[in-house]
């Protein structure tokens, strides 16, 4: 909700009532297979980098190795460098890549936060070709996802990812603050990150420690098919635990906060972990860290493994639930952020015990032009209608399909659905025909044009 998850809500932040997980259901899928719609795929980012005393700024090198995995001949990539929405275009952005190789760089678009590359030779499908650059990271002040508070860094989205090319061409959307832009393609990243030893590093992935020069230390994190890298940086005191599941969930928090609300909210990870897997399928990252600031602006973000909250057991719950809901059932979220938020919020309220009751009763649309569905184009000109909107009126629509199919019908088709959708991307049409299927001979459209969700 990631950003998402603001003051309104938080006014509204309920305890948590745990749920039991049941039998984790074994996950079919033991890598990202290439897609044919979407392009470039099957991406392995190799990283290196090294941090100044602080933890930053860092410098250092980024390749990646892709796939053309689409029919058509793909002449040229993108990087999106997100983070340069935080400086300003083009004399002072945050995120600089320089020396490219394997290509030929353009100029910065999309307000800086687009770099176009010009392949050597047109790929054919199924061939793959390799590009690197010198990359520099300098983290601005702030306590947001891709900010400095105080002596901690949060370094959410400053790793450029690949652009998507699909149907609809080349996502090149603009960043958004009210919520998220974020598309990407499941891929590999192994990332080194050089600090000072008086620094913890919390990161996507899984990470081993070992000695540097002296005073320092080498975090190398692996990370398998995820959609993004995120780390943080700062003297952050460690609690650990590992849910009944197996799952270790790692808390990191800033000196103002409390062991005692750091623990909480490790029983509250553990607990979601467990009860969303029994729901959509087993967690298959093995390890969460969640990093723990009530100074952030936002309820929560989520990266893949990777978590920032403030100290609430609501907010955490959904961050988490997000692993599934955009990380591992991806989607594109400037075009469609019902596809993660609602289903988020809706696995929230299935951890909590809630179950609508009547919620759609209190929907009231502000136009005749507002849709579930509608993109962040749309979000972000009516901004005071999102998080009511997506968030709200979104699982309330979830919480009718519910009653419409019947518990256990809406139970099989969102775990068949995340499935089916293993490490894929989902889009409206796939979830209103699996939706359709479930419902067998009753007709659907109405349901659909009641609640507004088109496409």
């Amino acid at each position: 909700m990631s950003h998402r998850l603001r003051t309104a809500f938080l006014a509204a932040v309920t305890a948590v009532t745990a749920v039991a997980a049941g039998a984790f259901a074994p996950v079919g899928v033991a890598h990202a297979a290439a897609d044919p719609t979407r392009t470039p795929g099957l991406a392995k980012y190799t990283v290196s980098l090294t941090s100044d005393s602080t933890g930053a700024s860092w410098t250092g090198h980024e390749s990646v190795t892709f796939t053309n995995t689409a029919p058509a001949a793909l002449s040229e990539v993108y990087l999106r460098l997100w983070d340069n929405y935080h400086g300003t275009c083009p004399s002072n952005t945050p995120i600089a890549v320089t020396n490219v190789t394997g290509g030929t760089a353009g100029a910065l678009t999309a307000g800086c936060t687009a770099l176009k590359i010009t392949l050597p030779a047109a790929l054919a499908q199924n061939a793959s070709a390799t590009i690197g650059f010198d990359l520099g990271i300098v983290v601005p002040a702030g306590a947001d996802r891709f900010g400095r508070d105080g002596s901690y860094n949060f370094i959410g989205n400053a790793l450029p990812v690949l652009a998507v090319r699909d149907g609809a061409g080349w996502h090149l959307d603009p960043y958004t603050n009210n919520g998220e832009s974020f598309y990407s393609l499941i891929s590999d990243f192994d990332v080194t990150l050089d600090h000072p030893a008086s620094l913890s590093v919390p990161a996507t992935g899984t990470s081993t420690d070992t000695p540097g020069a002296s005073g320092r230390t080498i975090t190398r994190a692996l990370a398998t098919n995820v959609r993004d890298f995120a780390w943080a940086a700062g003297p952050f005191t460690k609690t650990t635990g590992v849910s009944a599941g197996g799952y270790r969930v790692n808390v990191y928090r800033v000196s103002s906060i409390s062991s005692s609300s750091a623990q909480s909210m490790l029983t509250t990870a553990e607990n979601a972990l467990d009860a969303h897997s029994s729901r959509f399928g087993a967690y298959p990252y093995g390890e969460a860290d969640v990093v723990l600031d009530n100074n952030f602006w936002f309820g929560g973000m989520e990266y893949p493994g990777f978590v920032l909250d403030v100290v609430s057991t609501t907010a955490l719950a959904h961050e988490l639930a997000h692993q599934w809901f955009y990380g591992i059932v991806g989607d594109d979220e400037y075009t469609t952020p019902w596809l993660d938020e609602a289903f988020t919020d809706y696995a929230t309220d299935l951890y909590q015990g809630k179950t609508g009751t009547n919620c759609w009763n209190s929907v009231s649309w502000q136009s005749s032009s507002e849709r579930l569905t509608s993109s962040m184009a749309y979000w972000d000109a009516h901004s005071s209608r999102y998080s009511t909107v997506v968030y709200g009126y979104g699982k309330c629509a979830l919480h009718d399909l519910r009653r419409t199919l019947g518990t256990t019908a809406m139970q099989n088709l969102l775990f068949n659905y995340a499935q089916s959708h293993w490490y894929g991307v989902s889009t409206v049409p796939d979830f209103k025909a699996a939706a359709q299927q479930a419902a067998s001979s009753t007709s659907l459209s109405s349901f659909w044009t009641t609640h507004r969700i088109d496409g």
